[in-house]
């Protein structure tokens, strides 16, 4: 089984558990569950809150979580080496959802998430993705929540990088 398979039959499965009304997250999971999420760089709340979200709001989708968790993994893998960061990232360590970059609002915060999200740094009260998330990328041009955290990578902590991208496609 590849790694994409695996992670969408643990997404079905907590899924399933989910709906059928167990939101005891951490019983979703054995241990080669969480060997397979730790070897790409994932959390079991973040799975859950991918989970979550899909199972009340209908978004993200499964196939969103996947191509999330394909940035999350190649960072891991390539820039991070296969080592997790021992730091975690609060809400009271990230801007607030009016702060504003060259007029535009919650881009600093959903910035400073994706940043933490590639680094498997946030908080597990913290979500990128979340429906403010989504809300934001989806009113500055439909922007997908996967393309947006590759392209925060690839901006390497310049913000006007990632403004000018939200702009070419708003």
């Amino acid at each position: 089984m590849t790694w994409n398979d695996q992670f969408l039959a643990l997404f079905r499965f907590c899924l399933q558990q989910y709906q059928s009304g167990n939101q005891e997250f951490l019983s979703y999971y054995q241990q080669d569950d969480l060997d397979f999420l730790n070897s790409i760089g994932y959390k079991p709340r973040e799975l859950f809150d991918f989970v979550e979200d899909f199972s009340d709001d209908g978004m993200p989708t499964e196939s969103t979580a996947l191509l999330v968790a394909s940035v999350r993994r190649d960072y891991f893998q390539h820039v991070q080496e296969g080592v997790q960061s021992n730091t975690e990232i609060t809400a009271d360590d990230i801007p607030s959802r009016s702060d504003e970059h060259q007029g535009l609002a919650y881009l600093p915060r959903i910035v400073a998430k994706a940043e933490a999200k590639l680094r498997g740094e946030l908080h597990p009260n913290l979500m990128f993705g979340c429906g403010g998330d989504r809300g934001f990328l989806r009113s500055n041009g439909n922007i997908h929540l996967a393309d947006f955290l590759r392209h925060v990578w690839a901006a390497n902590g310049d913000i006007s990088s990632v403004h000018e991208f939200v702009k070419l496609n708003s």
